[in-house]
């Protein structure tokens, strides 16, 4: 049967855990978070909805992250009483490198959206191979952007194909260059007006909510449990990619049950690198 751990029962956390519970495909959930009793009152919840949605997925909700053992896929969301973010620093630190050693070479899929800093720690502090530490928040951006697009070229956002790159929150940057629209280059499809607004709104994107960020976070544990031969945008530290080492950003790469499978390296037009190697300095 398979697991998911969803360490922190806060909003991203349930979204996570709903959107993989109705998703199918995963077998069991556990849902953690060190106030047990709304770890345990989400999972009920959620359960209880499977009755009017038609899911059967076991949920169950815990304190105890020991719990965790056993699972196919570790997500670390966001604790369910805080701000509405995620964990970082220190105590961010701690709580991966426990994870990461009472799961041996099980994939951690961070799902908020300011783990930048806490993926660099935990590949560069606590050693963890950077193949295990997956990003997922730059996925739900993709999304946002792919639908903005197709707004402008009056398509199915399934039509639109893009890069994502760079470091968030105000370096991500889009290679229009590559990007297409029904097998089109976008650059064919849409008019300068249009690309330029869509530009000015991509800096406004971030961070997604909470609803977005469990979404993603379910999306890519999906596309890990299942080998998906889609390329998926994620937080990853660079090492040697353009170039540019000790970094994490956002690249886009396939997935299969042990973590990063491939990084895809899209080749880049002089201007764009540029930038790149700059938003990604100014991320340090």
């Amino acid at each position: 049967m398979t697991t998911v751990a969803i360490v922190g029962a806060g909003d991203v956390g349930g979204a996570a855990a709903h959107a993989l519970a109705a998703g199918g495909g995963v077998g069991r959930l556990q849902l953690i978070d060190r106030e047990a009793s709304a770890a345990a009152g989400k999972a009920l919840d959620i359960l209880q909805a499977g009755a009017i949605e038609g899911f059967h997925t076991s949920l169950s909700g815990s304190g105890d992250d020991t719990r965790a053992i056993g699972c196919d896929v570790c997500v670390l969301a966001d604790p369910f009483k805080g701000d509405g973010t995620a964990w970082n620093g220190e105590e961010g630190l701690a709580l991966i490198g426990r994870l990461a050693g009472m799961l041996p070479g099980v994939p951690l899929v961070l799902a908020g959206s300011g783990h930048l800093s806490l993926i660099q720690g935990a590949a560069g502090e606590l050693g963890i191979p950077r193949s295990r530490l997956i990003g997922s928040a730059p996925e739900a951006l993709a999304s946002a952007i792919r639908a903005m697009v197709a707004l402008e070229a009056s398509c199915s956002p399934v039509e639109v194909s893009l890069t994502l790159l760079g470091a968030p929150p105000k370096g991500v940057i889009v290679p229009w260059g590559e990007a297409t629209v029904g097998g089109y280059l976008l650059t064919q499809v849409l008019e300068q007006v249009q690309l330029a607004r869509i530009e000015a709104r991509v800096a406004h994107l971030w961070p997604p909510g909470p609803y977005a960020l469990g979404q993603a976070a379910a999306e890519i544990v999906r596309a890990l449990l299942t080998s998906s031969r889609r390329a998926r945008h994620v937080l990853t530290p660079l090492d040697g990619e353009f170039g540019i080492r000790r970094r994490t950003g956002i690249l886009p790469v396939l997935l299969s049950p042990a973590g990063i499978a491939e990084r895809r390296t899209p080749a880049l037009m002089p201007r764009d690198r540029v930038q790149l190697e700059t938003v990604l300095d100014a991320s340090r």
